[in-house]
């Protein structure tokens, strides 16, 4: 009689436990969807234009257009490390106007906000803010980024620059910052641009006409 007991008892026991775990199950696929649905609202309802009208137009400027911090940049490297924007028809920002031209987008800080400086020729021309600083994801570039066929001139003056700089300290060249670009059209003559410059990617956002 006392198993018989203990039995009935155990079973219950297991059916309760087999109700709860049904319940967990039940109760995380609801929370899932509920952070999954929350996440793709928030990245499907991203307010451009509110974005825009918050973004401050830049009241600093450089002496002579020169950037103080191009100098290290381009210190024992080769040749430009910024990423090169081809503009084919005109983009604002308020109140700047940027032609059509090439660009080399240069990435920095003034008083802890990040920036974008559209340069000519090495000259600032223009200053963008950013409305967003983030780490660029791992691997990124490994899967955006063509592998680059060098030609036999252009590997043999490669390991040149790394024979030379082995030996001879003066001689070092720092590896270029990988980079890459991303514009998007947006709704109302908003253009999304993105820019990869090394660990970090830089949001900003210009219109196809002046507001």
């Amino acid at each position: 009689m006392l198993d018989e007991v203990t039995r009935k008892e155990k079973i219950e026991l297991e059916d309760r436990l087999f109700a709860i775990r049904n319940h967990l199950r039940k109760f995380i696929l609801i929370l899932c969807l509920i952070i999954f649905g929350s996440n793709m609202s928030f990245g499907s309802d991203v307010d451009y234009r509110q974005i825009y009208m918050d973004l401050p137009v830049p009241t600093f400027a450089y002496i002579h257009g020169i950037d103080p911090g191009q100098y290290y940049d381009y210190k024992n490297r080769a040749y430009t490390p910024y990423p090169l924007f081809r503009l084919v028809s005109p983009l604002y920002f308020k109140t700047i106007a940027i032609p059509p031209g090439y660009y080399e987008l240069t990435p920095v800080s003034y008083k802890g906000e990040p920036y974008i400086l559209f340069k000519e020729y090495g000259v600032v021309k223009y200053t963008i803010p950013v409305y967003k600083k983030e780490f660029v994801p791992v691997g990124f570039y490994d899967t955006h980024l063509p592998k680059p066929k060098l030609k036999w001139t252009t590997r043999v003056s490669k390991n040149l620059y790394a024979f030379l700089g082995k030996h001879f300290k003066s001689a070092q060249r720092k590896p270029t910052p990988q980079c890459y670009l991303e514009t998007n059209d947006l709704d109302n003559k908003f253009v999304s641009l993105i820019i990869y410059y090394g660990p970090y990617r830089y949001y900003t956002i210009l219109r196809t006409v002046q507001m």
